[in-house]
């Protein structure tokens, strides 16, 4: 739990002896606290506000009856991301988090009982493509090269600067045109492979980011190179542990974090960010803001009363958002020995996969049928529950509230108990007995926990047209003075993406030394 630190202390200098130069940070997520460590490095004194009562956003957790749920990410991948940004705070990444490599990284499974096991080593992820179709092992080898290529120049080049200025779409239009960024994930799968289990098992992982694999870019194939290339970890504490860990490194350096705390609006004059203001009146001054909110909520809600050239109204209401979520996290009394063959991540499809995405992103249809995603982290983290027991959280893709026809107070506990069903009969026999605490997330917990619009799950959905230059800029166009990070804006939604938002930041915001 953070110290609550009154406003107007941590605001008037008079009373802190504090003359750094002030920056604002809106939201405690990942990426808020990424750029307020930036920020603190760079000389600012920094002060996080957030309504939530813990840091970490959507990488926050919920104990209940001795069970921690993390809530949403759950793995780390490129490691050396967390590595670069505690060492610019002159910290060590390994002093403060323990990762703990897990391969295989994650099982696949299909209602006829075939499995494929992701795993890191490149000849034991040839034998799974091979048992479920032999002809595609080519495919595979094909689809790895172009997944290499892509990680290079999607994530390590475009991903790692900023695309605020229309001449860098300008430059890099050659190389998409090369990469055929204008065919989808799923396209290019079904490129390179016949079975159309492997399509998906080669196709689905823009889902962890809010996007439909039969419409995102194909850029976002990079996926599977970069789990290859670098693995899959847990960080052990879960992710609402590292949120913990960055926020002690902001208080280190001398910032605030201010929990139960919500901004009402962003306080511009003559066109430049001045500071905000809370919901409970008081105005803070502060010479950088950044928000961590999400992109249409800054600018639809903490910016309503600001004219603005690009984000306007008209702009936000044609915006395409992510998927939302139903996620269902319960703890099972004496289980750890029990479902041996579950390990720490599982996927269960659907009989469908094309059409149920089309039902989730485009009809906005909540399907009878349904693909989980099943986290079971007390296989590799005993702490997330008492001796003996199990934490779980299972997820399932559902449409936004924005498409309208969904009355979740209604459907909860209807969808629940099919969620059930399919868990017992196809991963956790015998789970309804087990069952000792729980907790369920629907699309209007996303929209009233995070303030997301539309209860989106990942902001707005990383369509080809709604990336990069085309995304909300990191450096706000709207307002001198205001940055964005998260996952709203470039390079985008996934713990790595929203990471390098706050990277990105830091070669925008200019060092404090040389403000005032």
């Amino acid at each position: 739990m953070m110290t609550r630190v009154d406003p107007l202390d941590s605001f008037t200098a008079d009373a802190s002896g504090d003359r750094r130069p002030k920056a604002v940070v809106i939201g405690a997520g990942l990426g808020g606290l990424a750029a307020a460590m930036r920020l603190g490095a760079k000389g600012y004194a920094v002060t996080v506000i957030d309504k939530l009562d813990v840091p970490g956003g959507r990488g926050s957790a919920i104990w209940q009856d001795g069970h921690r749920f993390d809530l949403g990410p759950t793995i780390v991948t490129v490691p050396q991301l967390y590595r670069d940004l505690w060492a610019v705070c002159g910290r060590d990444f390994d002093d403060d988090m323990t990762l703990k490599a897990l391969d295989p990284f994650y099982e696949i499974r299909w209602p006829d009982g075939t499995k494929f096991v992701a795993q890191q080593d490149t000849d034991k992820l040839r034998a799974e493509v091979a048992k479920i179709s032999p002809d595609d092992v080519a495919g595979f080898d094909k689809f790895l090269n172009d997944s290499a290529k892509r990680y290079w120049f999607g994530f390590e080049d475009l991903g790692r600067r900023s695309m605020h200025k229309l001449w860098d779409l300008v430059k890099v239009l050659p190389t998409f045109g090369m990469l055929r960024a204008d065919r989808s994930v799923y396209a290019h799968a079904a490129k390179r492979f016949k079975n159309e289990k492997l399509r998906m098992a080669f196709s689905f992982h823009p889902l962890f980011i809010g996007g439909d694999p039969v419409h995102v870019t194909s850029m976002y194939i990079l996926v599977s190179y970069l789990e290859k290339e670098f693995g899959v970890h847990y960080a052990m504490g879960g992710i609402a542990e590292m949120a913990r860990k960055m926020a002690n490194v902001i208080e280190d350096q001398g910032g605030a974090l201010l929990m139960d705390t919500e901004v009402d609006r962003i306080l511009v004059n003559d066109g430049k960010a001045q500071g905000v203001r809370l919901t409970s009146g008081l105005d803070m001054a502060a010479d950088v803001v950044v928000s961590n909110a999400d992109a249409g909520h800054t600018y639809d809600r903490l910016m309503a009363d600001v004219p603005k050239r690009r984000w306007t109204p008209a702009k936000l209401k044609k915006t395409r958002y992510s998927m939302s979520l139903f996620v269902w996290y319960f703890g099972t009394k004496g289980t750890r020995d029990m479902w041996g063959d579950v390990g720490h991540h599982t996927i269960l499809n659907a009989p469908r996969y094309t059409e149920l995405l089309d039902d989730i992103f485009m009809k906005g249809k909540l399907a009878d049928d349904m693909s989980l995603y099943v986290h079971r982290p007390s296989v590799t983290d005993p702490s997330v529950a008492p001796d003996g027991d199990d934490s779980f959280y299972v997820l399932s893709p559902v449409p936004h509230l924005g498409h309208g026809g969904v009355d979740w107070k209604t459907e909860e506990p209807k969808y629940k108990a099919k969620m059930l069903q399919v868990l017992e009969d196809q991963l956790l026999p015998g789970l309804a007995d087990k069952i000792s605490t729980e907790v369920v997330f629907t699309p209007e917990t996303f929209r009233d926990r995070y303030l997301s619009p539309h209860g989106a799950g990942f902001s707005i959905e990383p369509r080809i047209l709604q990336s990069a230059w085309f995304r909300p800029h990191n450096v706000s166009e709207e307002a001198k003075g205001l940055y964005l990070v998260g996952a709203g804006t470039h390079p985008g939604a996934g713990v790595p993406g929203v990471i390098s938002t706050a990277e990105v930041l830091g070669k925008l915001v200019p060092d404090a030394e040389t403000v005032k």
